[in-house]
């Protein structure tokens, strides 16, 4: 159990050694193992604060060795990373001549050639075979190359040391959260839940937290105890809906079975690849239930303590999904049960439907333009009034929504007001594009309101002060509640360049330290190289993830990919279609800055596909390497060095086919990493115009600097040139713990 909590503070910049490792008495100079793990670890890209080095040496060989397993596994050297080219940075000059000749060889059998282990004849004066690890017409890799990590010049991440006192109060601070967890702090949740279960004095902030909660105690058999964590039929639908799909949030199964369908569907697939695929998800999406699960549930929607007519409308809006799932878990039968008088009362209205949805009489009232009862009606539901007050505002005016949504501003959940003050820069916009993202983790671009067009580029502007002047004064008026007796404050230059964590969580695992999304790297060299490695520990078949860059200038765009492998600026190593057993394979591409710029190229978005029928496969890595030294290609064309990443993710998810992971901005010479899941094969499928939407959103955030500047002025602190003699230190270190930031401004 100890060394699984390695995993959260490893993503925290940290190693958390229990004082169960620890010898007694405490060793001085550094023993044998110790240099070796450090030499080791160096290699890796990783060493030691002196605090942490001195309690490993305190630790047997044994532990020193689940350390340096886990930074192995984070850093991937235990993986295949040789591409198909050999010395991919010199072209191969191969060409679609060479593709067709090769089909024409295989296809007619006339033509010689040299016989590959996969069967393929490669026509003479085609492919240059001696430049291929494998064959170049169906990308099935032949030779594994080791991949050598010699220590190189780079700057080594540091590691520090971290107690059980850390871990459990970082277990608080994601508990305590105010907006919903990324799937990495979701992941390091349940680990810590797993390892020091849920205090009785635990507050949780967001449902879909409590979702990870409920279900600690569900598997350790305390599903009685979870009860009283259920204030809604909401709370239980939606613990059920992650039970059976995985996902925190409640999915209509449609939208599952339409993406998956999707996904199946290609460019060289048959229609009935998909009709299979949806005929699976069905089979998977139905409801089947055992009688103590039926009882369980039947105990803990008969026990919410909230009005009948209360329970049927927050189930209004999912009345499909409860109609199968009350069958699925026989409630009718348990409601005729002695002791479930309440749930006997919520079938009977449910059914009946003996009740009134708010919702809907909102928006017959806005219909109506029935002003009066729109806002007295949204005045109860505070959080809906927030959501759709730039929309009010267009149909109602400006000043009449304003007036109104102060009245109950205080009650808003902090968030909500942020998420007003980052997002009317765009909304208010009559030519910008707004994107999106449904909870099937598809992002679209949406055209700007109709309504715009009947107000003047002035008055826009003015909706967008009156906005931006509603959420400060709110801002200010929380954080001066909170009583505090510092006196002066530090902030971070850097913290005014990261985004608060609003509406932007990511999908995906993060093993390295972890950053918000919208997070920049500078690029200290010439050269960015991503990378995409996938197949590890998977048997060997057809399974073609694709790595490509979508290169945007002023009056066009271009692809380097699988069927452009060069264009100016960039260099791919070759499309693998099919992996080697067990070991997995990779993909590389080369960004050259200088070429780059020569083009005239402003961005370059870095994509990963899956080619082959289905989504992005679970525990593909992808990232890129930045060095201000030359990194280097092996003989064998293996390029990987992990001293010299910069950043990386691991697939988690699964419904999506294709995934935008990050942009480089050539003229400021850094790397906005995001994520934007798209539908989409290839890298041509993707929304340029989606893209730059995201991107300008993510520019509007307001950035954790701005937001504790805000803190200080509000709590009467002085900002500080240095740290030194500041009461409260707000550094980049401060910030990676995204829960903590989050638990603080909201």
């Amino acid at each position: 159990m100890n060394e699984l909590l390695l995993k959260p503070a490893f993503r925290n910049g940290a190693i958390y050694i229990p004082e169960s490792w620890l010898t007694k008495p405490p060793k001085k100079p550094l023993n044998q193992t110790t240099k070796l793990l450090l030499s080791n670890c160096g290699q890796l890209g990783y060493t030691f604060s002196e605090e942490l080095l001195s309690k490993i040496n305190q630790s047997n060989p044994a532990k020193k060795i689940a350390i340096f397993n886990l930074i192995k596994e984070v850093t991937g050297i235990n993986k295949n990373w040789t591409p198909l080219v050999k010395q991919w940075n010199l072209p191969t000059n191969e060409g679609i001549y060479d593709h067709i000749i090769t089909y024409l060889a295989n296809g007619l059998a006339r033509i010689k050639g040299t016989k590959l282990n996969c069967g393929h004849i490669i026509p003479h004066n085609t492919f240059p075979l001696d430049r291929y690890n494998g064959c170049p017409y169906c990308g099935t890799p032949f030779k594994q190359d080791e991949l050598d990590y010699n220590p190189g010049q780079n700057k080594l991440k540091v590691l520090d040391l971290w107690t059980i006192e850390q871990l459990k109060e970082y277990q608080k601070d994601l508990l305590a959260s105010p907006v919903a967890l990324d799937a990495t702090q979701a992941e390091d949740l349940k680990i810590l839940l797993s390892s020091f279960g849920v205090e009785k004095d635990s507050t949780v902030e967001i449902k879909e937290t409590l979702m990870l909660v409920i279900d600690q105690l569900v598997e350790s058999g305390k599903g009685e105890q979870a009860s009283v964590f259920f204030n809604s039929p909401a709370d239980i639908l939606r613990y059920l809906w992650y039970k059976h799909t995985g996902q925190l949030q409640i999915l209509e199964p449609k939208t599952i079975i339409k993406r998956v369908k999707g996904n199946s569907i290609g460019i060289t697939s048959r229609l009935k690849n998909g009709n299979s695929a949806e005929f699976n998800e069905k089979q998977k999406l139905k409801l089947k239930f055992n009688r103590a699960t039926c009882r369980q549930y039947a105990n803990w929607i008969n026990k919410l303590d909230m009005p009948v007519e209360k329970q049927c409308e927050i189930m209004h809006s999912k009345r499909g999904i409860w109609v199968r799932v009350i069958r699925a878990l026989r409630l009718a039968e348990y409601s005729k049960r002695p002791g479930f008088k309440q749930l006997a009362a919520l079938m009977d209205a449910f059914y009946n439907k003996n009740y009134e949805v708010t919702l809907g009489k909102i928006d017959s009232c806005k219909k109506a333009y029935d002003e009066a009862n729109t806002f007295t009606l949204l005045k109860q539901k505070p959080g809906y009034f927030a959501r759709s007050l730039f929309s009010n505002m267009l149909w109602f005016g400006a000043d009449t929504s304003i007036k109104h949504f102060e009245e109950i501003a205080d009650k808003v959940p902090l968030r909500l007001i942020l998420s007003l003050n980052m997002y009317a820069e765009n909304y208010f916009d009559k030519d910008a594009k707004r994107v999106v993202k449904t909870l099937a983790g598809k992002t679209k671009a949406i055209s700007p309101n109709k309504l715009l067009d009947l107000y003047t580029k002035d008055q826009l502007t003015e909706m967008k002060l009156s906005i931006k002047e509603v959420s400060l004064k709110q801002l200010k008026a929380k954080y001066k509640k909170v009583n505090n007796e510092s006196k002066s404050i530090f902030i971070d230059k850097g913290l005014y360049n990261i985004p608060v964590a609003i509406g932007d969580r990511t999908e995906q695992i993060q093993d390295m330290p972890s950053a918000l999304m919208g997070s920049r790297f500078p690029v200290e060299g010439d050269t960015v190289r991503l990378f995409l490695q996938w197949g590890k520990g998977l048997p060997a078949q057809h399974l073609d993830m694709d790595l490509s860059g979508f290169v945007i200038y002023e009056d066009k765009t271009d692809f380097c990919s699988y069927s452009r492998l060069v264009i100016p600026g960039c260099k791919h190593s070759g499309d693998i279609q099919r992996i080697p057993h067990m070991s997995g394979t990779a993909e590389y591409i080369d960004l050259n800055l200088d070429e780059l710029q020569k083009t005239k190229a402003r961005y370059v978005g870095f994509s990963c596909n899956a080619y082959t029928q289905g989504s992005l496969v679970p525990n593909l890595v992808v990232g890129w390497m930045n060095s201000k030294y030359p990194m280097k290609i092996s003989e064998s064309g293996v390029a990987y060095d992990p001293t010299a990443v910069q950043h990386q993710i691991r697939i988690d998810k699964t419904l999506h086919k294709g995934l935008i992971f990050g942009v480089l901005d050539i003229e400021k010479r850094e790397i906005l990493w995001l994520e934007m899941p798209f539908a989409g094969q290839v890298v041509q499928n993707m929304s340029q115009a989606a893209l730059e939407a995201l991107i300008s959103k993510l520019n509007n955030k307001i950035k954790i600097g701005e937001l504790l500047e805000l803190k200080a002025e509000a709590q009467d602190l002085s900002l500080m040139e240095s740290k030194e003699n500041a009461d409260e230190v707000y550094d980049m270190e401060w910030a990676t713990n995204t829960a903590r930031v989050s638990k603080l401004l909201m």
